[in-house]
């Protein structure tokens, strides 16, 4: 905080900022609450047995859905941006609501592959129309005395949404299914069409004179322009490691949790700790005991809201070449140590060092775009700060998805050991015979099968279970069952159920056997590897390139 913002005082400083100040971060709130409330959950949900509402995809399928549609969401603001300084921030905002609110609903409703993807795309171009407004209306309701604690509130306002987003996601969709989590983020976009149709008023933004399209040519020109300095396209280049690396705490490790971490060593220290009120223990735990990956995944926001002030503090002086290289460092041995073992806790303490290394090098990255920006071009400069990531996502998708396919997914290597034990089973979607379909009805254990019979058809090939499920679904819900766990189709679960049956064990059995045998963790081999190959680039840039452009500007 410098001089100016001390004599404002606390209390001085938040009168100082204008209204528009305070709503757009109300709006980043809730914003970021839909979004990660989604992302969080959304390779889960991509992924997930049909028996449960997911949608069943395999990995590759996972991969090209998230990793595509947000590459696609962190370019778009190149023109996004643009749009906006012309039509201004209020048409673009409710623009970006209608976008997001209508592309989040819709999501929780189609299922087949094409659908899901092009309605994410959807959502992503509203994400990207609002991505660049609300830090710009801070930019403009903050003056010197303000910006720094305005930004910090505002950062603090990203974090809150962060955290809430996807603890109520993980509570909802265990009690009441998929659908909550798409109800849960359109409700957060509604909110924020109410904000800026009756609360939000434009600050003072100066008047476009260019057309749209000159307007997006001259963003792509000031990109190009920066670009053209090679020392900066070198670093972004290098940058691309780290957040490929980083990608996959939200990409992978979800899924990794879901196949292979048993979570209910967590859910009872939860319960039985002394120190722990049971109400809390309650919330984080899930119907089964354990609780839910998104949950876990979660204390990186946690541990930064938490922790965020202290690191700062102890890397202020640090240069940021140093603190940069330092945090992957750090972050390497988190997430390697995250996917090394399936024990809960090895998992939670992969996180936090993992967040200790976040915390440590991105803030870092910002700054040193600042320090190696010519004077009068530090915007400009900044200007390329996303591109890394949105290359990184382009490129997750070859770890998340065929990657991870092949060496970790669990219904893949369980599919190869029944193909070397010559165990045949059926094919993963197909329509259950009635017979099949009954029998898994009477595993359920939470519904009268005799009474449900009257919406099963006589024959015994029925290739449409939709509509039969349905309307077992919505029998169990008038006799209090929520959330049946139930589909037509040969499902996931099934498979890992008649497979362990076929084997003589028990899931948990087949779980810990198909560990030992395939060794999925070594995942974490290819993930650290990237981070090596990332501190390696910075070394070789500090010491080449970065050393020989400071020579030459002393000469």
């Amino acid at each position: 905080m410098n001089k100016k913002e001390e004599n404002l005082g606390f209390i001085g400083l938040l009168k100082s900022f204008p209204r528009p100040f305070w709503v757009a971060s109300a709006m980043e709130l809730f914003e970021r609450w839909a979004w990660y409330g989604l992302f969080a959950v959304l390779a889960l949900y991509l992924t997930g047995s049909t028996d449960d509402g997911a949608l069943g995809f395999n990995h590759i399928q996972k991969g090209e859905i998230m990793s595509y549609v947000t590459f696609i969401l962190y370019l778009l603001p190149i023109i996004t941006g643009a749009i906006a300084d012309k039509i201004g921030y209020k048409k673009s905002l409710i623009i970006a609501y209608t976008l997001l609110g209508t592309g989040y609903y819709f999501m929780g409703t189609v299922t087949s592959y094409s659908a899901v993807f092009l309605v994410f795309l959807w959502v992503a171009v509203g994400a990207a129309m609002f991505k660049p407004i609300a830090s710009a209306i801070v930019t403009k309701s903050t003056d010197k005395r303000n910006s720094s604690f305005g930004f910090g509130v505002f950062y603090m306002m990203v974090n809150i949404g962060g955290f809430f987003g996807p603890l109520f996601s993980a509570k909802l969709r265990d009690a009441y299914g998929w659908k909550i989590v798409f109800i849960m983020a359109t409700s957060s976009i509604a909110v924020n069409m109410l904000l800026v149709l009756f609360l939000f008023k434009e600050p003072n933004r100066e008047k476009n004179t260019e057309s749209i399209t000159e307007s997006i040519k001259r963003s792509f020109k000031n990109i190009a322009e920066a670009l053209s300095d090679m020392k900066l396209t070198l670093l972004l280049t290098i940058m691309i490691g780290f957040w490929l690396m980083f990608n996959q705490l939200f990409y992978t490790l979800p899924t990794f949790i879901e196949d292979w971490v048993n979570t209910k060593p967590l859910g009872d220290f939860l319960e039985h700790a002394a120190f722990i009120p049971h109400w809390f223990a309650e919330f984080f735990k899930n119907k089964e005991g354990g609780v839910n990956p998104e949950m876990i995944v979660n204390l990186d926001a946690f541990f930064i809201v938490v922790f965020q002030m202290i690191i700062s503090t102890i890397i202020l002086k640090w240069k940021p070449i140093n603190a940069m290289m330092s945090g992957i460092l750090i972050a390497i041995i988190g997430i390697a140590l995250s996917f090394y073992t399936n024990n809960v806790f090895y998992t939670i303490f992969g996180i936090f060092i993992f967040a200790i290394g976040e915390m440590t090098s991105n803030p870092k990255f910002s700054d040193y775009i600042a320090k190696i920006s010519p004077k009068g071009k530090e915007a400009l400069y900044m200007g390329t700060y996303f591109l890394p990531i949105a290359f990184a996502n382009l490129l997750t998708k070859w770890i998340t998805g065929d990657l991870y396919e092949k060496y970790a997914d669990k219904i893949s290597l369980l599919e190869r050991l029944l193909k070397e034990k010559g165990i045949e089973m059926p094919a993963i979607g197909s329509p259950l015979s009635r017979e099949a379909f009954i029998e898994k009805l009477r595993t359920l254990q939470a519904i009268n099968v005799e009474e449900v019979l009257k919406f099963i058809p006589p024959k015994e090939h029925i290739e449409n279970w939709k509509p039969i499920v349905k309307q077992i679904k919505e029998y169990a819900k008038q006799h209090g069952i929520e959330n049946l766990p139930l589909s037509g189709e040969f499902s996931k679960t099934d498979l890992i159920h008649k497979a362990a049956e076929a084997l003589h064990m028990t899931p948990d059995q087949l779980t810990q056997y198909l560990w030992d045998t395939y060794h999925p963790s070594q995942i974490w081999y290819i993930i650290a590897g990237i981070g090596l190959l990332t501190i390696i680039g910075l070394v070789v840039y500090d010491r080449v390139v970065a050393a020989k452009a400071k020579k030459t500007a002393a000469v």
